[in-house]
């Protein structure tokens, strides 16, 4: 039985089915972390996970949060590390993860007295947690652990409990029959919610009565991937994926074309031009210019977050409900159309697609590595099983266009705050969580300088653990925010400012070796391949440092007059990379418009190439 606060709330805890942290120590939760290692020696503890920085460890527990559905749980001090938890717990925040985060607090007689440390962390904490609560008494710990866990499950968002270093070590009791004292419980609530009868009906209706039906699945569909299937077929859907949706339908489905929007396929946004029925499924894409015009389709939408219903595109029907319990219910209202044209439509602009995505891996650049053809070339070796991370900057980009999730295979990376931050312990996260798994982290050099090299030595402290050390980290070798300069050029029209754009230049294969790690080096196209099979075949930690072409246009299956004005008028203003991106962009087009005009040629319908120049 719990004597203290603080063992009571690792019990619970360990209730709560939590089984592994991501936390930092430090004197406002000393207490804490002392009947932390009480019950370690014990045999009774929680897999403590101490990587280089706070900051990690709430993307870490985001990160397991995405990958099991588990609640992620991470632990800091008071104040600074209390602070360093935040962007991590923004991430957890906007992608819809249920994040637990206990932070340490200075005494209560030190509240409103200025004391070192002592800040107002309720107040700190209020826009990003769902639930934010500070235990002042042994009584009030229950209901507090209870109701943050609750919450963040049903409500799929962060909450933080704020524990005061005094508290911690008090005499635990508990709590009475008594005015003002909540008993409460550790049992999971569900969340598989299920509408009306008459919701579904009507949903089914519009399905129905659609001739061009398009699914596009988000990360909230996780789970479900059978009954999106099912769907699919039965209503002769061509379906596509959010970036974070990316492993719900396996990418060997022949109607899954991928991704929608600057970092999508043709074929997706092919299908938003034309379709007529729109089935939203756990997603809340925010990019409205990609989805149809208003009026265009009949749209049906299902979220367990409703006030994220009908908020994208005008639904005609919106259901509040999980989508796998709530498709189980729809499919026996579905009917199996006979003219699957839309489908097979689909099917065949993917197969272009990719024969496009192929002939512009193989171009060869002036600058660098080619980025294209090391994820082709990554994609092509993926073992089963495997899990692909990347940052938010060109590595979206190309891990979007070229990785095909197979069946039982994951991948994620942060959908809106963190951006370059979250590769690397998402990368680590997945790894502690699938330790016979295969991890990709893909990584740029800006995003690996701000938190990837520093957890290099959090992956040495722990290789041991892994009974698959098999651990692969890709560079993206620049010297350049690529992604960023593409934005100053395709989206405010100004030429690259190398005084912040630059990325000092480092031997990251050489850092790798220095920590025991095996380091590859590759300057060459011809090279890649070679380093792919010796990464995936060493039984340790790999780091690829892939001098890659800083001017490889990540290209928009649909370039707007805006984009390709902004471009031309960057380029024409000095940008110091101009010739280079302009050569670089010409071959990328060049390459595209080709496979275009061969694939309609082999269908022997002219007009089916899209062969404009976009």
């Amino acid at each position: 039985m719990a004597t203290t606060v603080s063992e009571f709330v690792i019990g619970r805890l360990r209730e709560w089915g939590v089984r592994r942290v991501f936390a930092f120590p430090g004197d406002g939760i000393g207490e804490f972390d002392g009947m932390l290692g009480k019950a370690e020696r014990a045999g009774e503890g929680l897999e403590y996970i101490r990587p280089t920085h706070e900051e990690i460890c709430a993307l870490m527990a985001t990160a397991h949060a995405k990958f099991t559905g588990e609640v992620g749980v991470c632990i800091a001090t008071s104040s600074p590390g209390g602070f360093h938890l935040m962007n991590g717990l923004y991430d957890a925040k906007m992608d819809n993860q249920p994040v637990v985060a206990i932070v340490g607090q200075q005494g209560l007689n030190s509240f409103g007295t200025f004391n070192q440390q002592e800040s107002k962390l309720e107040q700190t904490f209020s826009d990003v947690a769902e639930y934010v609560q500070t235990i002042v008494s042994p009584e009030q710990a229950q209901a507090v652990i209870d109701t943050a866990f609750r919450t963040a499950i049903t409500r799929k968002q962060p909450c933080v409990v704020i524990l005061p270093h005094d508290v911690q070590g008090m005499e635990m009791a508990e709590p009475g029959a008594e005015m003002w004292v909540s008993r409460s419980s550790a049992v999971p609530p569900s969340t598989a919610i299920a509408p009306p009868a008459e919701q579904l009906r009507a949903a089914a209706d519009i399905i129905n009565a659609g001739e061009r039906v398009t699914f596009l699945v988000g990360h909230g569909a996780v789970g479900a991937t059978e009954e999106v299937l099912a769907a699919a077929r039965l209503t002769g859907a061509g379906v596509m994926t959010t970036l974070r949706g990316k492993q719900v339908v396996p990418g060997d489905v022949p109607f899954h074309t991928q991704q929608l929007g600057l970092l999508g396929s043709r074929p997706s946004y092919d299908q938003m031009q034309d379709c007529d029925t729109l089935v939203l499924l756990g997603t809340n894409y925010p990019y409205g210019q990609f989805l149809p015009k208003t009026g265009q389709a009949k749209a049906v939408q299902i979220d367990l977050r409703p006030e994220q219903l009908g908020l994208r595109y005008p639904t005609d029907v919106s259901i509040w409900g999980d989508v796998k319990t709530t498709l189980a219910g729809l499919l026996p209202l579905l009917t199996q159309k006979a003219d699957l044209s839309w489908q097979e439509k689909a099917a065949s602009g993917m197969r272009e697609w990719d024969d496009e995505l192929a002939a512009q891996a193989e171009q060869h650049y002036d600058d660098g590595v080619n980025p294209r053809r090391v994820y082709h070339e990554l994609n092509k070796r993926l073992p089963a099983g495997a899990i692909v991370t990347a940052d938010a900057g060109t590595t979206a980009d190309w891990y979007g266009q070229y990785i095909r999730l197979r069946d039982g295979m994951r991948g994620d990376l942060s959908g809106r705050l963190a951006t370059m931050l979250a590769a690397m312990p998402y990368a680590e996260a997945a790894k502690f969580a699938f330790p016979d798994r295969t991890v990709v982290c893909t990584i740029g050099d800006g995003a690996f300088q701000m938190l990837g090299m520093n957890e290099l030595i959090t992956i040495k402290k722990y290789l041991s653990r892994w009974s698959n050390p098999t651990f692969v980290v890709l560079v993206l070798h620049n010297d350049d925010l690529t992604q960023v300069s593409w934005e100053m050029r395709t989206e405010d029209a100004n030429p690259v400012w190398s005084t912040s754009q630059d990325v000092e230049s480092v031997d990251y294969a050489g850092w790798a070796q220095l920590l025991g790690f095996q380091g590859i080096t590759v300057t060459s196209d011809d090279q890649i391949e070679a380093a792919w099979d010796a990464a995936l075949a060493h039984p340790g930690v790999t780091l690829i440092d892939a001098h890659t072409s800083k001017n490889v246009p990540p290209l928009p299956p649909h370039i707007t007059l805006e984009f390709a004005k902004n471009t031309g008028l960057a380029l024409l203003k000095g940008d110091p990379d101009g010739l280079g991106a302009i050569k670089d962009s010409a071959t990328s087009l060049i390459t595209e418009g080709v496979e275009r005009v061969k694939g309609a040629l082999h269908r022997g319908k002219p007009g089916d190439g899209d062969g404009d120049a976009r």
